[in-house]
This record gives C-alpha cells, structure tokens and sequence, in this order.
C-alpha cells in the first residue's frame, strides 16, 4: 500500500472519528439542555402551584404594628373541615395572644355543622373573651350565619351582617333515606345482626321504628334546648321575646337587626376602621396543608356524596 493512501485511510478515520465525536457531543448538549429546560418548567410550576394555592401566604407577620385580627370560619363546621374546631380555635388563640392585636374579627360564611365542634368554638371564645378582657371580639357575617354557625356568632361581643346575610336557623335536625321500598323492588334481602334493641337506630335498610323515631325527637329537642339557651346567654337582653325566633326560620341581615339577632350592619373592613379602630387587618385563619388540600379537590366531591347517604345529626 502506497503513502498515498495510507494518508488517504488515516485522513478518512481523523474525519470519521470528528463525525462522530460531534455528533456525540450535539446528543450530550441536547439532552443537557432538556434537562436544564425541563428543570426550569418543573420550578416553574412549582412555584405557580404554590401560589396558586396560598401555601406562600403568612400576612399575619406582614404587619408590626397595631392591628385588627381576622380569623375566617368558612363553609360546613365539622371535625375534618377547614373550619374544624381545632383549627378555628387555634387561629382566634393566636390572634388574642398578639400584644399588637386591638381587636379580633371573626368572619363567618357558614350554613352550619356539627354541634358539637360549634360548641367547642363558642367555648373557646367565651374563654378567650375573659382572659383578654381588653380585647373585643365581633362576629361579620358575609352571605349566611345559620345554625352552628350563628351558634358560635353569639359568643362575640356584637355581630355585624350585610342587609342580605341570611341568619338564623336556631334549630336541629337529623337526615336521612329509607330505602326499604327499593330493596323489595331489587328483590334485595337484609341481614342484620345487632345485641342491643337499638344499636341498628335509624338504620335506613331497616323499616321506619315508631319508638326509635320518638327517642329521636326526644334527643333533638334536647340539643334544641342547648341551642337557646346559649343564643339567650350571648344576646340577652338585645333579643326580642319572640317565639318564632327559635323556630328553626331563617331571616335577612336588615331583619336580624331588628330582631336582636344581630346588632348593625358592616364588613370587615368597617369594623376594623370604625369600631375597632385599627385598619389594618391581620388574617390569623389556620391554613389547610398540602395533604388536606389536594384530598379536597381530588376527594370532596366522593366524599360528601358518600357521607349524604347514611344519617347525620347536626346545625344544618
């Protein structure tokens, strides 16, 4: 083989192997930078996640000075809500506790819930109330304030509601479904086993039971007694003396006014300026974590349909 082409061969491979490590090189930069541009989308909504759902948000430090604290009670007042007795409470404890604080707020857009988380809260500020006695605390109404909802509004100093608040519903209810009729229809069978004449109580696979029904009423009308006794303590003499008032109705913002329900009309914003004094708001309200979030979007809707088919007691 000649010099010739032994120099042809060798130039050959060098140009090959340049091919090569090239491309070689193109590929690596390519994958590098998808990686790099994947990274940044990856942060990017992160971040926009982030704040999409109010994780970043803290306005409870984003004043120093005087304030006005806000806590909000929103929606169904049950023990796994946001508007649980846990978290409410812990909000108005960490509000109260504030040196800065000149008066609290809650605001409240609630239909209503369990009693008994609604009692917890009404007990808390009653306990709050005599350990800060300088520091008042007033309920606002937003667009309803009924039942367990109103149950806590009545511990507050006054309660202030827009002329189209709804509120009221000093009443209690059990809900269910029978279900007996399309069971023989399906041609379905119940096998039911309890010890106890009344551990099946109200079961809706089960036909209505007079006895139970009556024990039923008697309960509510017990828990119905509670209900007036603590809007009687909280109103006091503001309340007019009507017996419709504890019926169970429900009345506009303007007529709770007038009925000793509530005391005048006002936002937040109002009352922090006008009766509190202080303008400035700081929101003290318990966030919901991550977890709790996610579940509520992915998982509410399943969940409150299930829980609509057994039986409930409750401020609703």
């Amino acid at each position: 083989m000649s010099d010739s082409q032994n120099r042809n061969e060798d130039w050959d491979r060098q140009v090959l192997e340049k091919l090569v490590f090239s491309t070689l090189q193109e590929q690596r930069r390519t994958r590098q930078w998808g990686v790099f541009f994947k990274s940044i989308t990856f942060i990017w909504l992160f971040i926009l996640l982030f704040f999409g759902l109010g994780w970043f948000e803290d306005s409870s430090m984003s004043i120093s000075g005087k304030h006005t604290a806000l806590v909000d009670l929103r929606g169904v007042i049950s023990p796994d809500s946001i508007s649980s007795a846990e978290n409410i409470t812990a909000g108005l404890q960490q509000a109260f506790k504030d040196a800065k604080t000149q008066g609290v707020i809650l605001r409240i857009n609630s239909p209503g819930g369990s009693p008994v988380q609604a009692g917890y809260i009404n007990d808390e500020i009653r306990r709050l109330r005599a350990e800060y006695p300088e520091i008042p605390l007033y309920a606002v109404v937003e667009d309803i304030c009924a039942s367990g909802g109103y149950y806590v509004a009545v511990a507050a100093d006054k309660i202030y509601v827009d002329k189209a608040s709804i509120i009221g519903s000093i009443g209690v209810l059990i809900n269910g479904f029978g279900f007996t009729k399309a069971m023989e229809k399906l041609g379905i069978e119940r096998r039911l086993i309890t010890a106890g004449e009344s551990k099946a109580f109200l079961d809706p696979f089960s036909p209505n039971n007079r006895e139970q029904e009556e024990y039923a009423k008697k309960m509510l009308g017990d828990i119905h007694e509670q209900f007036i006794q603590v809007v009687q303590q909280g109103r006091g003499e503001r309340l007019k003396e009507k017996p419709e008032i504890f019926s169970g109705k429900v009345w506009t913002g303007q007529k709770s006014v007038e009925l000793g329900l509530a005391d005048g009309m006002g936002s937040a914003e109002y009352v922090a300026r006008e009766i509190i004094k202080a303008e400035h708001i700081v929101d003290y309200t318990t966030r919901e974590g991550v977890a709790e979030r996610l579940a509520k979007r992915f998982g509410g809707v399943l969940a409150e349909t299930l829980s609509g088919l057994g039986t409930s007691a409750g401020f609703h």
